[in-house]
C-alpha cells in the first residue's frame, strides 16, 4: 500500500536541561520533540526514541514521524553537538553519547523504551543498549531498530577519504582554495561535487563534534568505541534495516548486527542509498509498523 507522504509535523521544539558533570560544570541544552504534545492519545503507549546520523540533526526524522506518530509516541532529540542541541568543544566519543542519552532518559521520566537509530545514530543505540546490560536499573531497552547501521570497525575506510583530510584544516587558505577551483568545477562539470565538499567542510567547521569524530577516527587503531566485539551480548527484539545500495556503510555491517544479536531480522530496502529516513520513510514505515506489531509486547 502507497501512503502519500507530507511532512506536517505541528510537534514543537523543546529543549531540556541536563547535567553531565563528567562533560560540563554547566547545565547542558537538549533539543527535542515529542509527539505528545500534537498527539495526546498516545500517552501510554511505548516511547519510540529516534537517534539521527552523523552530519544530520533530529529532522532528517520527520517524514517517517509524520506517518508514525498518530499510532505511536515518537521521541525525536539532536544528540550532543549536533542541531540545536549544546556543542561543547570537547573530545566526543560514543561512550559519551551514551551518557548524553541515558541523561535525557532520566530527566524526562522514559524507563523504558525502543531506540531507533540511523547510522551513528544505530551506533549509539547499540551502545546504549550494551550499557543497559550492565546498569539495568536505569533504562528497559524493548527493541532495537536499526538502519544503516555504523559502528562496526571496518579497516577498509581508512585510506578511503584521505584526499578530504585538507578539509580538516582550520585554516581560511582551504577555503580560498575551494573558491580558486569553482571556474575548473564549472568546465568540467564538477560543480555538484565541489558543492558536496564545500557542504562538507562547512558542516566540519560548524560542527564540533563531527570534526573530533574524524579527527580522532584516522587510523584504524583509533577505533576503540566500535560494538562489533560486544553485540552478541545483546538478546532482544531487532530490526536491522540497510540500503542495498547503500555507499556509505557497507551492507556487510548490518549483515553483522543481524547475525550477532540475538533475536535480530534483517530486512534490506532494495535500490535503497544511505539517506534511508528521509529518502525511504514509506519503507521503514512499514517494517517497523510490522516489527513492533508482531515482536514488541
Amino acid at each position: 500500500m502507497k501512503i502519500l507522504v507530507k511532512n506536517t509535523l505541528k510537534t514543537p521544539l523543546r529543549s531540556q536541561s541536563i547535567y553531565l558533570p563528567q562533560i560540563s560544570s554547566h547545565p547542558l541544552t537538549v533539543s527535542y520533540r515529542d509527539s505528545l504534545d500534537n498527539c495526546p492519545n498516545t500517552d501510554r503507549k511505548l516511547p519510540l526514541v529516534f537517534l539521527h546520523g552523523f552530519l544530520s540533526n533530529q529532522h532528517c526524522w520527520d517524514k517517517l514521524i509524520s506517518l508514525l506518530e498518530k499510532d505511536h509516541r515518537c521521541i525525536t532529540l539532536d544528540l550532543l553537538g549536533f542541531g540545536a542541541s549544546s556543542k561543547p568543544q570537547i573530545r566526543y566519543d560514543v561512550p559519551t553519547m551514551v551518557s548524553f542519552v541515558m541523561e535525557f532518559f532520566k530527566v524526562m521520566g522514559i524507563d523504558r523504551t525502543l531506540i531507533v537509530g540511523h547510522s551513528f545514530g544505530a551506533w549509539v543505540g547499540a551502545a546504549t543498549a550494551l550499557y543497559t546490560l550492565d546498569h539495568p536499573e536505569n533504562l528497559q531497552i524493548a527493541g532495537l531498530g536499526l538502519i544503516g547501521a555504523a559502528g562496526i570497525r571496518d579497516d577498509s575506510f581508512c585510506g578511503k577519504y584521505d584526499q578530504y583530510r585538507p578539509l580538516l584544516w582550520s585554516t581560511p587558505v582551504v577555503d580560498w582554495v575551494l573558491n580558486l577551483a569553482t571556474p575548473l568545477a564549472r568546465l568540467t562539470n564538477q560543480q555538484a561535487e565541489l558543492e558536496k565538499v564545500r557542504w562538507f567542510r562547512a558542516e566540519l567547521m560548524a560542527n564540533p563534534a563531527a570534526r573530533s569524530f574524524v579527527v580522532d577516527r584516522i587510523r584504524p587503531e583509533d577505533a576503540v568505541d566500535t560494538v562489533e566485539q560486544e553485540i552478541h551480548r545483546l538478546n532482544l527484539p531487532t530490526l536491522v534495516i540497510a540500503g542495498e545500495e547503500d555507499e556509505t556503510i557497507p551492507l556487510g555491517h548490518s549483515q553483522t548486527y543481524a547475525q550477532e544479536i540475538q533475536g535480530a531480522e534483517l530486512a534490506i530496502i532494495p535500490k535503497a542509498n544511505h539517506s534511508l529516513p528521509q529518502s525511504y520513510p514509506q519503507e521503514i514505515y512499514h517494517l517497523l509498523q510490522n516489527f513492533l506489531a508482531t515482536r514488541i509486547t
